[in-house]
């Protein structure tokens, strides 16, 4: 009897789930998708029924619509972008002596299907019976692949059990495949209602093809297949294509114990300029070079991406077995959304899943950016490349809300604003700052001196003109920035949010900095004294509003004089608050949704001090409710900076678990990937305490009881290093590249191939905060934690 939880089994490298649930599908089709970061594939069955939701995407293809306002007003954006669900080209239907296989008839005498972490595959075995008593056994194994980033391809192999069979397999590309759609939007159900116009189909041999473009935006995509066909007898076949649909259809008789096995190779490709010639010609080419290479080709180079990937990236956790798997899935999935994105954009739920409209949000620069920056730098170099081929875009609307520089969107496709709710979209300027911060980030890992002095110059002066331009001084001297909202969507509209101001004192430095270290960019961008004067006297000058009585520094200016939310009163079916409660009431109560000020205590904590932080930390912890998927990630760091590693560990469980247990239950549209960077945070910066302010990389390792140990690996200007977490000490050594100058509990040593291996001090932290009624994290049971389970089980 294998242990399982939530239908998963607990494995260290792979995700397995035994037997078949449909009512389960939609979320472990979530589980089970596979990208590159241009291609999406959610986990469907190849024969596409039963499912619970089908996606093909494409990274930035969309359909657009116009934008819901009961009231107008200035500045409103007026359309909408919504991610597509493109040509299917996952089914491979398969009739038994002219009974279809559907999981739904007949007997499933075992069904299991694996993600394997190392391999980047998707597996499944199933053993059928239909209903007259005929038996197969049906293996596929299926990929996206990272190193030709255009393909994916299916291995589908049938075997008659008990007697010779006819075997009938349908392979087929499938255009506006339908879908029913949960939005409340008539627009937005509309232009996705067969969203996708036939512009050419043809088919021959084994291979088809079919160009569509979509009625709105105008974008043209091409998907085509192709087929390897293995056998032991003589098969007939027949292709053809239409509109909608291309579909190889193979008949053949196999003998007891034989085998049929197709090899089903695709290739996609979207352009919002390209002819569909251009397109098909592009389509049909990646496929010649997939066929050239072989299944077992490209098998071969997925593991080899995946082994140099791990060796970069891994976390090793000792005593959580779940906890292992968990982590490791998560980095699995971002690898998944950045790898090949090359300047688009990483949606909030990848492309594992239609949620937020495919849309990008703050989250990438934030969460996911940091983990990509020092696991798979050139990812991250993409992405932001991705924002700063939109700057047209942020320039246009920062004029049109009469400000300077650069205003990035809340959320996007294109790069346009696509927020209908302008309290926490268009008030959300943090964006701009967060943009800002993983630039630096991304320099300061890397070195990478010609993005600096381009893309990330130019993105670091337009959004510090933005700032200058928001802000004003009043008459004490102070540079406020009113007006605004904060990471905390239940805070709308709020003056000196001091996350949003501490980031862009942080801004405004660094567009300094960088002007002083470039005067090209800086003649090139027209940056002149009294600008770059002005960009420091307001950083200077910048207002952080802090409470004396309490000790604590509010979220926004007022924000400790609102009245306290009733949280006794409030049962856990009213959670999320959003849903069942008015927006004004929120806003007018100490009520926060997710990390706000405690979010700055993390990505700006040289701007306070330990006190500060662990006051602070316990006060807005005591208001936090985590109706956002982005909180947990966050609250583990922090937790574990001040000393509070039992409540850490929790945290970090939530964070890493969100989406396997579908804690806020929707995972149905896809995976939250700043989530599953936060399992990444709360154990790489909440136990391993890393920190990168001003370029100097720290780490203040701390180890929770309940686990025996924590090793990562990270790449660093080059370097690829480890470090190993122990009771009482931690011990760094490099991998490959150069020494190091790193800081340990802020003692400055250096790194080489021999280990270094410091010690940890024990941390009284004192007693622990409290949340709010009904909301502290599922506290972690170490004699309940579920075990490893061998893969013959």
């Amino acid at each position: 009897m294998t242990e399982t939880l939530f239908g998963y089994e607990c494995s260290p490298w792979e995700l397995r789930w035994r037997g078949l649930d449909v009512d389960a599908l939609q979320r472990t089709e979530s589980a089970f998708a596979l990208s590159n970061g241009h291609i999406g594939l959610r986990g469907t069955l190849e024969e596409a029924e039963p499912r619970g939701l089908p996606g093909t995407y494409l990274n930035g293809f969309y359909e657009q619509h116009e934008l819901p306002y009961a009231e107008g007003g200035y500045g409103y954006p007026e359309e909408g972008q919504t991610v597509v669900n493109v040509t299917d080209g996952k089914i491979l239907r398969l009739l038994v002596e002219d009974e279809p296989l559907d999981m739904r008839y007949g007997t499933a005498l075992e069904h299991d299907r694996v993600l394997d972490f190392r391999s980047g595959t998707l597996t499944r075995s199933t053993e059928w019976s239909s209903p007259t008593g005929r038996r197969v056994r049906v293996k596929t194994e299926r990929l996206v692949s990272f190193t030709q980033r255009a393909i994916a391809a299916i291995r589908y192999e049938v075997e008659p059990l008990d007697e010779d069979l006819q075997l009938v397999v349908q392979s087929d590309l499938l255009a506006n495949e339908p879908i029913e759609s949960e939005t409340r939007d008539p627009r937005v159900a509309a232009a996705l209602d067969t969203p996708l116009v036939s512009q050419f189909n043809r088919a021959a041999n084994y291979q088809a093809v079919l160009v569509h473009q979509t009625r709105n935006s105008g974008l043209r995509m091409a998907a085509a297949m192709d087929h390897k066909i293995e056998v032991d007898d003589g098969i007939r076949t027949r292709i053809h294509s239409e509109d909608d649909l291309a579909r190889l259809t193979v008949a053949v008789d196999v003998p007891k114990g034989g085998r049929l096995r197709i090899t089903k190779f695709l290739a996609y490709g979207w352009s919002a300029q390209r002819s569909v010639p251009a397109l098909r010609a592009q389509v049909e080419a990646a496929l010649a070079g997939a066929r050239q290479t072989g299944w077992k080709g490209l098998i071969t180079e997925q593991r080899q991406y995946l082994d140099d990937f791990w060796a970069t990236s891994d976390i090793e956790i000792d005593g959580d077995p779940e906890l292992q798997q968990a982590v490791r899935f998560a980095l699995f999935h971002l690898l998944q959304a950045g790898a090949r994105g090359e300047q688009r954009a990483i949606a909030g739920k990848g492309l594992t899943g239609p949620g937020y409209d495919g849309h990008a949000f703050w989250d990438t620069e934030t969460f996911v950016l940091p983990v990509l920056t020092y696991t798979i730098p050139d990812a991250a170099r993409d992405a932001l490349s991705w924002r700063h081929s939109t700057m047209d875009k942020a320039r246009e609307r920062a004029t049109q809300l009469g400000l300077h520089g650069a205003a990035f969107p809340w959320r996007s496709i294109t790069g346009a604003e696509c927020s209908a709710y302008w309290p926490a979209g268009t008030a959300a300027f943090h964006v701009s700052a967060d943009i800002a911060d993983a630039v630096q980030r991304y320099v300061n890992a890397t070195e990478d001196e010609d993005f600096e002095r381009g893309c990330g110059a130019e993105l670091l002066v337009e959004t510090a003109r933005l700032w200058a331009s928001l802000g004003h001084y009043d008459r004490h001297g102070h540079f406020r920035i009113d007006g605004v909202t904060g990471p905390d969507e239940y805070s709308a509209v709020a003056d000196n949010n001091v996350y949003t101001n501490l980031m862009a004192r942080r801004n405004l430095i660094a567009a300094a900095q960088v002007c002083e270290k470039y005067p090209d960019a800086r003649q090139q961008f027209e940056v002149d004294v009294a600008e770059l004067d002005s960009w420091r006297s307001a950083a200077d000058a910048m207002f952080l509003p802090y409470n004396q009585e309490l000790g604590v520094h509010p979220q926004s200016e007022g924000f400790l004089e609102h009245d306290e939310w009733d949280y006794k009163g409030t049962g856990p079916a009213f959670y999320p608050l959003l849903l069942n409660y008015p927006y004004f009431d929120l806003y007018r109560k100490q009520v926060v949704k997710q990390a706000d000020l405690v979010l700055a205590l993390h990505l700006c904590g040289d701007s306070f001090s330990p006190e500060e932080k662990a006051r602070d930390f316990a006060y807005y912890e005591a208001r936090t409710v985590r109706d956002s998927s982005l909180s947990a990630g966050t609250q583990a760091v922090i937790a574990a900076e001040v000393g509070h590693l039992d409540l850490a560990y929790d945290y970090l469980a939530e964070a890493a678990l969100t989406d396997l247990q579908d804690v806020h239950n929707n995972v149905r549209n896809g995976l939250h990937m700043a989530s599953l960077a936060g399992a990444w945070q709360g154990t790489v910066a909440g136990f391993g305490g890393l920190r990168d302010h001003g370029g100097q990389l720290s780490f203040a390792p701390r180890l929770p009881r309940q686990l025996g140990g924590i090793t990562f690996r990270l790449a660093f200007r080059g370097t690829r290093f480890q470090v190993s977490i122990r009771p009482g000490e931690a011990t760094y050594h490099v991998l490959e590249g150069d020494p190091l100058e790193l800081v340990h509990h802020g003692e400055r040593f250096t790194v080489t191939t021999d280990p270094v291996t410091l010690p940890i001090a024990d941390v009284d932290a004192g007693t622990p905060p409290v949340q709010p009624y009904g909301r502290a994290p599922q506290r972690r049971d170490s004699s309940k934690l579920r075990q490893f389970v061998s893969p013959e089980a």
